[in-house]
């Protein structure tokens, strides 16, 4: 292992911000992990992929690179089957693994970007689809003691984008290792967004996971910038959930709102079309701004600092609580 001072973080972050790290280790082992838990005294930020994270100062303490990989088949069935990979294996790639083993789940959560480790700390979710859908449990490593430590999808309180990771147990645990329940007969969830109206495109009439796949890739890449060539963290606010009550009356003043209705008796409205009505789709301000194909995402455009960012999306959630009373929420974390 190789300890850094002052290390740059700009390669390590999807938003491209540079900011440097007090002191920087990267890990490849649990054992590594262990030692260096074992002889810190300082305190411990632990960065994955940097996709879900905004910075906005030099981190002080040390800054631990979760870099433990493996993909492995923990138990295989007739229907299903439970794998496991490391908590610093690319999220991306560990899905078109699954894909062409066969094994269905997560096809709709193709190219989100990230590592394995942070997709229970956010329940990351896309069309329809939510990890803790194939969710089974996972381990981590207690930074406090080194102990590792197995949670069940109970314990994981998981909720839209929410975890007990990014609450009660935040900056508390390194995730090492997750499992997933996977079918080798998998009901495709193709009825959210344009899967359906792409696969129809394409005349595929009898799709499989791949196509599924394929097409998640499609879109996203239609909408969603590329981080190496447009710094940015994907979605940057959460599509806020209102009452029924709340909706009716946002509903009454602005008719032509978009909605969906949820299990739990409430209303999701895309946090990108309330954006889009306030007028910041594609306006640039300074060195950052909102996408121009998709005003859910902020981008810096080369030199934005982490609090540049983070003005402009305190500018945007005021002005869509003016218009519509409706207050959004970051999805990203701050730091």
């Amino acid at each position: 292992m190789n300890y850094e001072s002052n290390k740059s973080l700009q390669s390590l972050n999807t938003f491209g911000i540079d900011i440097k790290a007090e002191s920087f280790v990267e890990v490849r082992s649990v054992d590594e992990l262990q030692n260096v838990l074992s002889k810190n005294r300082k305190t411990i930020f632990i960065l994955g992929g940097g996709s879900n994270l905004l910075l906005t100062q030099k981190v002080k303490g040390l800054v631990i690179h979760n870099s433990i990989f493996g993909k492995k088949v923990e138990r295989d069935f007739p229907k299903s089957i439970y794998v496991s990979a490391g908590g610093g294996e690319n999220w991306h790639q560990f899905v078109l693994w699954c894909i062409k083993k066969g094994w269905g789940g997560i096809e709709n959560l193709s190219l989100i970007p990230g590592r394995v480790g942070a997709s229970p700390i956010q329940n990351i979710g896309a069309y329809g689809v939510e990890l803790k859908d194939v969710f089974h449990k996972l381990e981590a490593v207690e930074l406090a003691t080194g102990d590792i430590h197995t949670f069940r999808k109970k314990d994981c309180q998981f909720g839209y984008r929410e975890s007990i990771f990014k609450k009660k147990l935040k900056d508390k645990y390194c995730i090492i290792k997750v499992y997933f329940k996977l079918s080798k007969n998998p009901k495709l969830n193709l009825n959210y967004g344009s899967i359906k109206q792409s696969l129809e495109a394409k005349k595929i009439k009898n799709p499989t996971i791949k196509d599924v796949s394929q097409v998640v890739i499609e879109i996203r890449s239609t909408k969603l910038p590329d981080p190496i060539e447009l710094g940015n963290s994907g979605s940057f606010f959460k599509n806020p959930e209102i009452s029924k009550r709340q909706f009716k009356l946002v509903q009454k003043s602005y008719p032509h709102i978009v909605f969906y209705h949820l299990e739990n008796d409430k209303i999701k409205i895309p946090a990108g079309w309330l954006i889009e009505q306030c007028g910041w789709k594609g306006r640039r301000v300074g060195n950052t701004g909102s996408h121009a194909k998709q005003a859910l995402v902020l981008v810096n455009y080369g030199n934005a600092t982490g609090k540049e960012i983070l003005r402009l999306s305190i500018k945007i959630i005021n002005s869509v609580e003016k218009k519509f009373g409706i207050k959004l929420k970051l999805e990203v974390n701050v730091l």
